[in-house]
């Protein structure tokens, strides 16, 4: 798992080995309790929890809006790239794709500035590979023998 900053990807992992509390030891830092019914372990935890939430608010609210809209629409174009690439297309799953980063820059309109021209061709390419993918005929079963067709 990673998490996008104004500096690239970072990685986080998602259960950190450590000798602290954790949700698979039973507890959960979410379940209602407040602060002061937990035990030093557990605030400890909750504390560094919130500190690391704190911190990657920070870093996405130090990048311009614009810029972090631009990157969820490229998640979206490598997504739906992604579906239209396999041997077996999944075509309504590129479609939303497609369809959501296409509605993202119309409402977007020229707020993205330069990336928001990229991106528009971005999703131009995709509907035609799209349309490409959906009317190209079906792979052969390669295991097929010449005899067998």
């Amino acid at each position: 798992m990673s998490l996008w900053t104004p500096g690239g990807e970072v990685p986080i992992e998602r259960n950190p080995r450590s000798t602290e509390a954790t949700p698979s030891d039973g507890f959960d830092p979410f379940d209602g309790r407040d602060l002061e019914d937990l035990s030093p372990a557990e605030r400890e935890q909750v504390e560094a929890m919130i500190a690391e939430m704190a911190e990657a608010q920070r870093q996405v609210l130090a990048a311009p809006a614009a810029v972090v809209v631009a990157n969820h629409a490229m998640g979206l174009f490598q997504l739906a790239a992604l579906h239209l690439k396999q041997p077996e297309p999944d075509f309504d799953a590129a479609r939303l794709a497609i369809d959501t980063m296409a509605g993202l820059l119309d409402a977007a309109g020229d707020r993205l500035g330069e990336d928001g021209a990229t991106l528009a061709e971005g999703v131009l390419e995709l509907q035609r590979a799209f349309v490409a993918r959906r009317s190209a005929p079906p792979v052969a079963d390669s295991n097929l023998t010449s005899d067998e067709s």
